[in-house]
């Protein structure tokens, strides 16, 4: 019990310390009304809105999925594409629980940003983003490959970087006109199904011997191993479900739950019937065979090459949309991330104009663009990276749906999914994801590197502090042995200079004469490096020694501070020997040896002294 439990003084360390205290009454009532509910809702988007974006991506699954699943479980295909039907309608009460429980963008980053760590929260983030890169180029470039097969002109190449630009200038100008496309795209998409179904239902209640005959074909590798091979690829029939979770702040209270609804209608009832119905129409080594475009040759075996061609249409159209899911969703999951400080925060900037986080959306542009150059437009590995980041952000919906469970029970939700649902949705999803792995094990590789790459970067930004503290480590080690290493030069520096001006020179005075002393010591400093000047006088009795000498060179060392002047009395008459003597006992050179010019009676040739220098 503490001391004040206890009813004892606190003592200073348990006493609170108040930094400031303040209280805000006086908000406008425009703040105030900045909070109401109703404005909340404003340029939010409606039920058919959201649908559409999320629909583009997970209906242009009809395009391919169907043939991919008949390529590994033959008959058994429309089997395969209704077990991953059913396994989405348990997703819908999972991603529900979740999403109405945090209605926040991020998916299943969001959840376990929640329930977990946010360095756990952040593998899931690598996950969808990898995913919507792997989208985007690949919905591009397929859909400029379909548009190639109505104008064979056309460079496939340039066109998917237009597109990809196309749909980045859309988001820049906001979401609420994007998703007026993504609406036309949808529906026209909706339309084309229907009557293509209607197309292949014809023909097939009018002729049962293809379908008997498919029927009647053995499954390749026996009938479990095509059902488990067949559901694995049949997953991909449902990616972009997990894309709604990713922008549920623009969409309006109460349509999240009807999106996951509408798109799990779409699949459950277009992906087997598309499936039943190819088996009635073609045999199922053509469908193998077709698997790029087998809608389109569908409608030209069911309905002519106007089908054809409208289908062709349409798949340019719809994958053209699930650019632009890829666009929406990762803005809305970047944003979240950034916000948590995963991501630099100049993401979050917006242009004034329209007040869209204009950075997101051009660097996704330029990372799909990239993308797109680097693979050469072969982007068949980008594919394996998309398959396994979707079912890797798939399971951790389902982990994250539990962890709220157990550590969120108390928040409110719309709808709850039950225990034995998740769990099976959780195997399922993991099933599918090995079996996809065994199916191409070259791709394990190839997402590695893409995750590697997309983990680096959000790690970075976890660890900035660290990396800041190491490089200022470095940097004051470095800093430390440059100051060690300067000492050292400047020691040896200062030595050289103390060295070279320690180099004495000798004037040899007659007198005591001022003037000559001062003009002696003016001729040092500007034509010797040195700091020291010895005058010495020669004399032969003490009595004729100048009286005034000593003083008069204190004065001259007071006046040049820098240069050092000493006095020095040689008893001696001035001669070379003398000078010879001089310079070896001094340690002198005799070339650093001055004198004034000497007059007519001076008793000796200037060569005989050795190099001594007249200054004056």
């Amino acid at each position: 019990m503490s001391n004040i439990a206890a009813g004892h003084p606190p003592t200073l360390s348990e006493t609170p310390v108040w930094k400031a205290a303040e209280r805000i009454d006086n908000l406008s009532e425009d703040h105030l009304q900045a909070c109401h509910p109703s404005h909340l809702q404003t340029h939010k988007l409606g039920e058919w809105k959201a649908t559409a974006i999320c629909g583009n991506d997970i209906t242009s699954s009809c395009l391919y999925v169907s043939a991919l699943c008949a390529l590994y479980a033959g008959p058994y295909a429309p089997i395969a594409l209704a077990a991953v039907a059913a396994l989405l309608f348990l997703f819908r009460n999972i991603y529900t629980e979740v999403v109405t429980a945090l209605p926040l963008n991020g998916g299943a980053y969001n959840v376990l940003l929640n329930t977990t760590t946010k360095g756990k929260a952040s593998i899931a983030a690598c996950l969808t983003l990898l995913s919507y890169l792997a989208t985007a180029v690949i919905s591009a470039y397929e859909a400029m490959h379909y548009a190639h097969n109505l104008w064979s002109g056309m460079n496939v190449f340039v066109a998917t970087i237009v597109l990809l630009g196309f749909f980045a200038f859309l988001n820049l100008i906001g979401i609420s006109e994007s998703a007026i496309v993504a609406v036309l795209l949808f529906a026209i998409h909706i339309v084309t199904l229907t009557i293509l179904v209607g197309s292949a239902g014809l023909m097939v209640s009018q002729d049962f011997s293809t379908m008997i005959a498919n029927w009647q074909s053995p499954p390749p590798g026996g009938m479990l191993k095509a059902v488990f091979f067949g559901f694995s690829a049949a997953m991909l029939g449902i990616s972009g479900f997990e894309s709604s979770a990713n922008f549920v702040e623009e969409q309006k209270a109460g349509v999240f739950p009807k999106t996951l609804r509408n798109m799990w209608i779409a699949v459950a009832i277009f992906n087997p019937l598309i499936s039943f119905l190819s088996l009635g129409v073609m045999p199922l080594q053509d469908i193998a065979a077709n698997k790029e475009d087998l809608l389109a040759d569908i409608g030209l075996l069911t309905a002519g090459s106007w089908l054809q061609t409208w289908v062709s249409v349409d798949a340019t159209l719809v994958l053209s949309g699930a650019v632009l899911t890829s666009y929406v969703g990762v803005t809305g999951l970047v944003r979240r991330m950034t916000v948590d400080r995963c991501l630099p925060q100049f993401l979050l900037g917006e242009n004034k104009w329209r007040a869209t986080n204009h950075w997101i959306i051009l660097l996704f542009f330029v990372l799909c663009c990239s993308v797109l150059i680097i693979t050469k437009g072969k982007i068949e590995a980008l594919a394996g990276v998309y398959t396994i980041s979707f079912l890797g952000v798939m399971s951790l919906f389902a982990a994250g749906n539990m962890l709220l469970k157990i550590k969120r029970a108390r928040l409110p939700r719309a709808a709850r999914a039950t225990w034995p649902a998740v769990v099976i949705a959780l195997l399922a999803v993991l099933l599918g994801l090995a079996g996809n792995l065994q199916l191409n094990p070259e791709y394990v590789k190839v997402f590695a590197i893409y995750f590697a790459v997309a983990l680096a970067v959000v790690g970075v930004m976890f660890l900035r502090v660290e990396i800041l503290k190491a490089a200022l480590a470095v940097t004051q080690t470095i800093i430390e042995e440059i100051r060690a290493i300067n000492r050292q030069i400047s020691h040896w520096l200062v030595g050289k200079i103390d060295q070279i001006n320690s180099q004495s020179v000798i004037f040899f005075s007659k007198g005591d004469n001022l003037v000559t002393l001062n003009r002696a010591a003016l001729y040092v400093l500007a034509n010797e490096q040195t700091k020291r000047m010895r005058v010495i006088h020669c004399y032969d009795e003490e009595q004729k020694i100048p009286p005034e000498l000593p003083q008069q060179i204190a004065i001259i060392d007071r006046i040049y501070p820098e240069l050092r002047i000493d006095l020095i009395l040689v008893k001696g008459r001035f001669c070379p020997e003398l000078i010879e003597q001089l310079s070896q006992r001094l340690n002198v050179p005799k070339n650093y040896m001055f004198l004034g010019t000497p007059g007519d009676h001076f008793p000796h040739n200037i060569a005989e002294l050795g190099g001594v220098r007249l200054i004056m």
